[in-house]
């Protein structure tokens, strides 16, 4: 029996209102951590098992392309950042960047479990499951849910922000990003799949292409055009990722959901 959407509704905007709080008053940093609680609430209320918030381990193979996505896409845009010099490591302290990327690759896969991925691709994947919606729509409405929960983060002063003109365009790449994550869990079965792949792109794209005005390791200054997040090269690379997954498993996606 189909149960009504609004739980997932009222959850996700509860979501927004406190990130969109915090953010506006200083605490975007901790911006985060409210989805945790409210993630723990959420599932003790509506009752759901560990399978359905996807707190399952998937197979091997599955964490092989978590990894493949964040190597392959940010690996290419440094690439094509270098072949049109736009890359300056001068003065890039690489023990801190290798460092830095260690540190966030290892531990941020029990940090965005537990906040932004095990709302959006637990909880509210659950719940929307739940309402009796197709994994397809499950997929979409959840990526949407992912992008619009960012853009308090990139639009007020927050330290992440960027200049308006660029909002767009981070925006199309936070869905296909998100729209990624989502696949992953739905060929997985298992949110900490994409947790992995989660963590180890934040791991690698901060401190190499940096996040908001601030430049990385790879010196690169012109991230509208070369950013993973924030250039015109990111949505054609995610795209590219995105589009290769859907030709290798949609029609295992359209079966499921049919």
């Amino acid at each position: 029996m189909n149960h009504p959407s609004w739980p997932a509704i009222g959850g996700l905007a509860a979501a927004i209102a406190i990130t969109t709080t915090m953010d506006a008053t200083g605490y975007a940093i901790f911006s985060a951590l409210p989805l945790m609680p409210l993630t723990g609430m959420f599932w003790y209320l509506q009752g759901f098992s560990r399978a359905e918030m996807g707190l399952t381990w998937g197979r091997t193979a599955h964490y092989g392309l978590s990894l493949a996505y964040p190597i392959l896409v940010l690996g290419a845009a440094a690439a094509v950042a270098c072949v049109f010099d736009a890359v300056e490591t001068r003065g890039a302290d690489w023990n801190k960047v290798l460092l830095s990327i260690g540190l966030m690759s290892s531990t941020g896969p029990l940090i965005v479990l537990l906040t932004e991925e095990g709302f959006f691709r637990g909880w509210l994947w659950a719940a929307l499951e739940r309402a009796g919606h197709s994994d397809i729509q499950v997929l979409f409405a959840s990526t949407i849910a992912f992008t619009a929960w960012h853009i308090s983060a990139i639009s007020l002063d927050t330290g992440f922000d960027i200049p308006a003109n660029e909002i767009p365009i981070y925006l199309i790449n936070a869905t296909l990003i998100g729209a990624v994550f989502g696949s992953m869990r739905l060929i997985s079965g298992s949110v900490v799949v994409p947790s992995v792949c989660h963590a180890v792109w934040n791991g690698i794209d901060y401190p190499l292409f940096g996040f908001g005005e601030k430049v990385g390791a790879l010196g690169i200054k012109q991230t509208h055009i070369f950013g993973p997040e924030v250039g015109l090269l990111g949505i054609g690379l995610n795209l590219a990722f995105l589009a290769g997954l859907w030709l290798r498993y949609g029609k295992r996606f359209h079966e499921k959901s049919g």
